[in-house]
């Protein structure tokens, strides 16, 4: 991070086909190596899996399944004397959609499983109805902000 000037925020490009940022976002996580084609196939795919599984719009259960993956408080770690402390900050809407597509594709690709685009779909549907590994990340990261709240003065 830069010490003389802010960093520019860049505007992220809708996708082609939902014309949508938070599903080019997706597609930008998902990215190894740069073969951004086949991080487009395995989101496309896995959205019409999701979309046969639940007969409804997919973009909305995208969005429901990011929301309730979202966490409203991060730890930071503050060194105050000798000691380090776990300081809970709340989050900026961006950032705690972005946290909530790690979660979501993190979780993903440590299901078991054969490929990714079942994977990634059985998680979307998992964390639309509140469960699975992703909304658990989020869950445990609030109760360790409520367990380190005394720490909130050190902001």
């Amino acid at each position: 991070m830069s010490r003389r000037k802010n960093a520019k925020k860049r505007t992220i490009k809708p996708d082609a086909i939902y014309n949508s940022i938070v599903v080019s976002m997706i597609i930008n996580k998902i990215l190894k190596n740069g073969k951004k084609a086949l991080a487009e196939r395995i989101l496309y795919e896995s959205i019409q899996k999701v979309k046969d599984s639940v007969k409804d719009d997919p973009l909305k259960i995208l969005e429901k399944a990011i929301t309730n993956a979202t966490p409203v408080v991060e730890l930071k770690s503050r060194r105050v004397g000798g000691a380090t402390y776990q300081v809970p900050i709340e989050i900026k809407k961006e950032r705690g959609t972005s946290i909530a597509l790690t979660f979501l594709i993190k979780s993903a690709r440590k299901r078991p499983g054969k490929n990714m685009i079942m994977k990634l779909g059985n998680e979307i549907i998992d964390a639309y109805n509140n469960t699975g590994t992703s909304v658990k990340k989020k869950e445990e990261l609030h109760r360790m902000a409520e367990t380190n709240k005394a720490f909130a003065n050190f902001k």
